[in-house]
């Protein structure tokens, strides 16, 4: 008797663990916190997971929850049971600042997606904002200057002089954040 009433007390619990999230779910999840659970699936569709020795010289990583370039990777062999570890040298790819990381080779990272876009300038407002367009008569409006490097936010201005010459600038974007990485004077045939 002793055996039987162990099985249905097992049963019990089997089926009260079984079946308690589901029902606490449905029961306590309103709408807006299954919104908030597909904002955290959209923002992690950012990064991708990589194995820490995939990632190469040259390549991304996330670091700090900061999207870096990776500028050098040095692997060392710890103990007798010990994992390869990498070393990682990178710097971010908005700020430049340099930032380090050490990752077993085996485990997993995340490497942020990095996406760039050539625009041409249609105009700069005073507080740096820009106006921008792409070959297919795309407006972007929701881009500043950047402010790093110090001088570049200046070097665009003066190339563009008030709308004298064509000026064209590439976006780069990871992680929800956009940015003028680079920009060129476009020779105007007058």
């Amino acid at each position: 008797a002793k055996s039987r009433r162990e099985g249905n007390f097992v049963i019990h619990l089997t089926q009260l663990f079984l079946s308690r999230p589901l029902d606490t779910q449905s029961e306590t999840m309103s709408d807006s916190e299954q919104y908030a659970m597909e904002n955290v699936d959209a923002g992690a569709s950012e990064t991708i997971p990589m194995e820490a020795g995939q990632i190469k010289k040259g390549g991304y990583i996330m670091i700090k929850g900061k999207p870096c370039k990776v500028l050098n990777i040095s692997v060392s062999k710890t103990g007798k049971h010990g994992h390869a570890k990498c070393n990682f040298t990178a710097t971010d790819i908005f700020t430049g600042k340099k930032l380090e990381d050490m990752v077993p080779s085996t485990h997993g990272t995340t490497v942020p997606i990095v996406k760039r876009s050539e625009w041409e300038i249609i105009d700069i407002g005073e507080e740096g904002e820009l106006t921008l367009m792409d070959e297919g008569g795309n407006q972007k409006t929701d881009v500043n200057l950047p402010s790093y490097p110090e001088t570049m936010a200046q070097e665009i201005r003066d190339a563009w002089n008030d709308g004298e010459n064509q000026v064209s600038v590439t976006v780069q974007a990871a992680v929800g954040i956009e940015q003028v990485v680079a920009f060129k004077k476009e020779n105007n045939a007058a």
